[in-house]
């Protein structure tokens, strides 16, 4: 079976996407991981993964380009706060017949490719306890008065930093299709914390399919990962739950800015400087894109379009 990691970086996330995939490379050296680029500004961290962690760039960018060009259009100009994150959906056409898609603002903690045993039961696999604080961020009551959804359905719910599914599952005409229902009925969306794909996505894979399996609700539960729960004790590299008395199997910082003094700063610190000299206290990289580079980029576009 062939298997592998998305993720979605422009230049600016380049220091965080160095964390990941260190961490990614500590427990698990051979998958391979493919960049979705978030918008045109990726050369740098394209060719910074692609030296250190052997990641390539997604082969069909024309592709990419014109799939979030026509989900984008579906909702009109100015709907969204952050429209490129749609962008992640060209995860169903890439090259891997089981994939995860990770957030580049995450840590793992073990061999997170072996989560996609899940799939040989399931179509969709995720591992956060979104669910539990109800609907928020994701719908509004509207998609439950309506009957659109049920509350148990509404029970499945998950972040859209890190989840697992097959190759084709969707097609692109049911993107285009769910959008379009989606588009139809903004009232039941919650997009009034910026959210952007997350109550999409999360719509698409409740309504089109139905074999779908959070971890955490395994047998014997699963430990958090999100950065903002404060009880995570520190066990070397790695975060332990007590609540569940397991080790996390990977860190999110989801709505949160990493930096100094942020939560939990020193396990991503850890990731991020693994295997070289840390810098002095507030010299850390800040992720920005150079002038240079931006020119570059620049340049570089105007050539392809002529």
């Amino acid at each position: 079976m062939n298997r592998g990691i998305y993720i979605t970086a422009n230049d600016r996330a380049t220091e965080q996407s160095i964390a990941l995939l260190k961490s990614i490379r500590v427990y698990d050296a051979e998958t391979p991981v493919v960049l979705i680029p978030y918008d045109e500004h990726y050369h740098h961290v394209a060719d910074v993964l692609a030296h250190q962690f052997g990641v390539t760039v997604y082969e069909d960018l024309e592709f990419i380009d014109r799939l979030s060009r026509q989900l984008y259009d579906i909702f009109g100009e100015g709907f969204f706060a952050r429209p490129n994150q749609f962008r992640k959906q060209a995860c169903w056409f890439g090259p891997f017949e089981e994939f995860i898609y990770i957030d580049t603002d995450i840590v793992v903690f073990e061999k997170i490719i072996d989560n996609l045993n899940y799939l040989t039961e399931y179509d969709f696999i995720c591992a956060d306890y979104q669910h539990a604080g109800g609907i928020a961020n994701v719908f509004t009551p509207k998609v439950l008065e309506a009957g659109v959804l049920t509350e148990q359905e509404c029970g499945d719910i998950f972040n859209g930093g890190f989840w697992g599914s097959k190759q084709h599952r969707i097609s692109e005409s049911d993107l285009y299709s769910i959008f379009q229902e989606c588009a139809a009925h903004p009232d039941y969306f919650d997009f009034s914390q910026k959210t952007s794909d997350q109550p999409i996505m999360n719509y698409m894979v409740l309504k089109q399919i139905p074999k779908r399996f959070n971890i955490v609700r395994r047998p014997g539960k699963a430990p958090g990962n999100w950065a903002g729960s404060p009880h995570f004790q520190i066990q070397g590299d790695r975060l332990f739950d007590p609540k569940v008395n397991q080790p996390l199997q990977y860190l999110h910082w989801a709505g949160m800015r990493i930096q100094p003094g942020c939560p939990y700063w020193e396990i991503w610190e850890h990731y991020r400087y693994l295997g070289e000299e840390k810098p002095p206290i507030g010299a850390q990289p800040t992720g920005q894109t150079p002038v240079w580079r931006k020119t570059l980029d620049q340049i570089k576009l105007k050539i392809k379009a002529y």
